[in-house]
């Protein structure tokens, strides 16, 4: 017996297969093998200049950027160190010492 994979979509393990689709029975999502294979490519990400970000780099930033929350700004040039690639918009996540934990794009810093 072959496992088949969760849907891409919400994750449900009771998808089936109809001839040469896969289904989910919850959310009605559809796919084929073909497309769930070209999906599983590694993402890589980037600074402002084009530079590849590991988990662990210092980075510095590139421009003034307001902050939610706070009555000031994240100046350009602060440095962060120990940053941790995430999912989603905002794709890093650091600690900044007089702003603690945050997250930030990765279009506005640069490899340090």
């Amino acid at each position: 017996m072959t496992t088949l994979p969760p849907c891409p979509e919400c994750q449900s393990v009771y998808t089936y297969e109809d001839r040469n689709l896969l289904v989910c029975p919850e959310c009605a999502h559809e796919w084929t093998r073909e497309e769930m294979e070209a999906s599983e490519e590694v993402r890589v990400w980037k600074d402002a200049n084009g530079n590849e970000l590991n988990n662990g780099d210092a980075v510095l930033v590139i421009k003034d950027l307001k902050v939610r929350g706070a009555s000031s700004v994240l100046k350009a040039g602060t440095k962060v160190k120990n940053i941790r690639l995430i999912e989603g918009d905002h794709d890093i996540d650091c600690k900044i010492d007089g702003f603690g934990s945050m997250q930030l794009k990765s279009e506005f810093v640069k490899k340090a």
